[in-house]
């Protein structure tokens, strides 16, 4: 603990008033981006190497000649792919707000994404850049029977791309929980069984079993309340998976590079790389491949990101809308961990159709849930549907820019309480 924690009341690792109050300060003030992207600019390689890492052969995000041919002209982004992207739009802070920014309130605090929500407004095309501004919009602490008391930190994400046009808003509450509570209440005893031959059959049969409504359009007027969508499968989840995931979507919380340059972050923010069993520092982010590392903080095995489950929700609803659907909302909840070894199984069901301001609505309840029959991530989404007299028109954003949108998240979701 350093001498200015000590000042303010602070002690590492341990949840306090004062930390809190802190991070309340922070609401509606934007908060530099600390690392660069994974992609400055979309490229097809970068849209490529994305959907590749979640499994998605889509041609409209991996094939120029076909995407050229579609309603967009040319290759889109997932709807995800923002997470690649976002060069820093905010404005360089004076000494106080510095000050107010620098360091974690929450330091030596496991931080885990709770929930995720979405809203695009248009798609990322080849050769844009995108600016990405990051405010605080909310903080609560709550008690929790797995972390003792948590604070649930909310942070609003707001992108633009080139042109300085909205592109997208994602909205992610985060649980800060005190580690030694959380390895004291972690109850949850992880049983897994190796796979037998019928079950690998299953999952592949599925796998081949996989359609996608691509160029053939999906009318509003044909889709019925209850309708269900065809599942989808990810898994058993291996390391393998993990790595290639991170090729596309990049490192997120480490900033990207290794050996040298590893070495100069690490100088800087050596809370990122706590050492391993051989006393070496290492990324934070190994509890996601290194079960040693996973079990020390309490949980029975490594497990995914909430960015995959997410992913895998918006590949569901993008195979199912086709080419001339829009995918316009999507919110989820990670209720439980996803180890390494399960299987998610990603489902859907229309819950109601709405035509609406020029829209038609589909509305849909979604999920991720495992092989034991657990859901993992339940969520809902709002697409967009073209009818049989009128193409899909792209939603407007409720504000036209970054200083507009900040205050319209902050007055809209503000939680202190």
């Amino acid at each position: 603990m350093t001498s200015t924690e000590a000042n303010r009341g602070e002690q590492f690792g341990v949840l306090t008033d004062e930390a809190i109050e802190r991070s309340r300060r922070r609401l509606g003030i934007p908060n530099p981006q600390r690392n660069p992207p994974h992609n400055y600019e979309v490229s097809w390689d970068g849209l490529r190497h994305f959907a590749f890492g979640y499994g998605d052969d889509n041609p409209l995000y991996c094939d120029p000649d076909y995407a050229g041919r579609t309603r967009w002209g040319s290759l889109i982004a997932p709807p995800t792919f923002l997470y690649t992207m976002g060069e820093d739009a905010a404005p360089k802070p004076d000494a106080e707000t510095k000050a107010l920014l620098r360091g974690d309130p929450f330091a030596g605090l496991g931080s885990y994404q709770a929930v995720m929500e979405f809203e695009w407004w248009q798609p990322l095309r080849p050769g844009d850049r995108c600016r990405v501004l990051q405010t605080q919009v909310g903080v609560q602490p709550k008690r929790s029977s797995f972390g003792g008391r948590t604070a649930h930190v909310t942070q609003d994400y707001l992108y633009t791309n080139g042109r300085g046009e909205m592109l997208a808003v994602r909205r992610g509450t985060w649980i800060n929980a005190e580690r030694h509570a959380s390895k004291k209440q972690a109850k949850e005893q992880l049983a897994q069984q190796p796979y037998s031959p019928e079950q690998l059959a299953e999952i592949d049969a599925a796998y081949a079993a996989e359609t996608r409504r691509a160029a053939e359009p999906r009318y509003w007027e044909d889709v019925e309340v209850g309708e269900v969508l065809q599942p989808k499968v990810k898994g058993p989840l291996t390391t393998t998976d993990l790595v290639v995931w991170h090729l596309g979507w990049g490192m997120q919380l480490t900033p990207p590079g290794t050996f040298k340059i590893a070495a100069k972050i690490r100088r800087k923010a050596p809370g990122l790389y706590p050492p391993n069993g051989l006393n070496i520092p290492d990324t934070v982010q190994r509890l996601h491949w290194e079960p040693a590392r996973a079990k020390e903080l309490g949980l029975p095995n490594s497990y995914d990101y909430g960015g995959m489950r997410e992913t895998w929700l918006t590949h569901l609803l993008t195979d199912w809308i086709g080419d001339d659907g829009w995918l316009w909302k999507l919110r989820c909840e990670h209720r439980k961990f996803n180890y390494i070894g399960d299987t998610t199984w990603v489902r859907g069901t229309v819950v109601d159709k709405r035509q609406f301001d020029g829209r038609n609505e589909i509305h849909l309840e979604v999920r991720c849930e495992n092989q034991r029959g657990e859901v993992t991530t339940p969520g809902s989404a709002v697409v967009l549907l073209p009818t049989r007299d009128r193409a899909v028109e792209l939603p407007n954003p409720p504000a036209p820019d970054l200083d507009g949108m900040v205050a319209h998240e902050l007055d809209r979701f503000s939680v202190t309480d």
